[in-house]
């Protein structure tokens, strides 16, 4: 593995009895990427995170976080992890402004409130008690947690859930802005296309093992890049065929067919393709994982929307 990584995972292993939910997984995140792991409900994806987050621990293999075993990360070192998850403690008789205070308070070079307030989209409610907001708006509160502590590593967990298409953007142009100044972010979604626009490379993942790594425009091969072209003829029949001269193939319909062929269409698979190309080549995991156990609720202890929380005496 690369000096360079922020993360190196090596033949991690995670059992269940008799089963193997992490399946021998090697892939590592370097310094300053967004890296999107991929894969569908019950793949592992949630428990692979937990064990880089410190929150479940592997049976076998290595992870390294930022250098450090997360199993045994302490204080300082979660000083420098953030986590945006799919669910919250019970935060939701405060407001989000005095949510955030606290959080800031647990750390030692934490983001203003007020800018993180403003780069989330809070400031409308920032007032009002979490518990009154909608799934959206919690779920902003969420991501502002994710990085109050402002953290080298982010983990985010379906962040943009409950998001309507312009708060989806509005996120996207956050991440981009965390990315400039260097970030390291690795991210779930079940949108594709969230993960192309955000991302650097992506891992996926099927039944416990990686079955795919590489650059978001390059993963899968050539071969599942190939640009398609579809169209209709005369006879009103549908034609599609992949080929690596579109420009070719569209000026001998031209010529066939005339100056403008009828449904005429050149498009390059997208990642969402491309992931259910890879996906469908390898068996689906099956259900049966155990459920996450939450931490412990409430401003006095540790939220799970924003686990990563250091003390106030931990160090950056």
């Amino acid at each position: 593995m690369s000096t360079q990584a922020a993360i190196e995972v090596t033949d991690l292993v995670k059992r269940y009895g008799d089963r193997d939910v992490v399946d021998g997984l090697s892939f590592e995140v370097r310094h300053g990427e967004t890296f999107a792991f991929l894969g569908p409900n019950g793949a592992g994806k949630s428990t692979t995170i937990e064990i880089l987050e410190g929150f479940r621990t592997a049976t076998s293999g290595t992870a390294r976080v930022l250098e450090q075993d997360p199993a045994r990360g302490n204080a300082e070192w979660r000083g420098r992890i953030g986590v945006v998850s799919q669910s919250s403690a019970d935060i939701e008789r405060y407001s989000a402004r005095e949510v955030l205070r606290h959080f800031a308070s647990l750390y030692r070079n934490p983001r203003a409130v007020d800018d993180t307030i403003e780069r989330c989209g809070i400031a409308p409610f920032a007032s009002q008690r979490v518990g009154r907001l909608s799934g959206g708006q919690k779920r902003r509160v969420d991501v502002a947690l994710g990085i109050i502590g402002n953290p080298e590593v982010l983990f985010l967990d379906e962040p943009t859930t409950g998001f309507d298409p312009n708060a989806r953007r509005e996120f996207w142009g956050l991440i981009q802005q965390l990315k400039g100044e260097g970030m390291t972010m690795v991210l779930t979604t079940h949108y594709l296309d969230e993960a192309e626009q955000l991302s650097d490379r992506a891992g996926i993942i099927a039944a416990g093992k990686l079955v795919e790594i590489g650059d978001i425009a390059t993963i899968g091969g050539p071969k599942s890049r190939t640009p398609r072209v579809r169209w209709q003829e005369q006879d009103g029949r549908w034609r599609e065929e992949t080929t690596d001269a579109p420009a070719q193939l569209v000026g001998a319909l031209v010529e066939r067919l005339g100056p403008e062929p009828a449904g005429l269409t050149v498009t390059r698979p997208s990642l969402e393709d491309v992931y259910l190309e890879i996906i469908g080549e390898h068996p689906a995991a099956s259900p049966g994982t155990p459920a996450t156990a939450s931490p412990a609720a409430g401003l006095a202890a540790t939220d799970d929307a924003a686990r990563a929380a250091a003390p106030a005496g931990g160090t950056r």
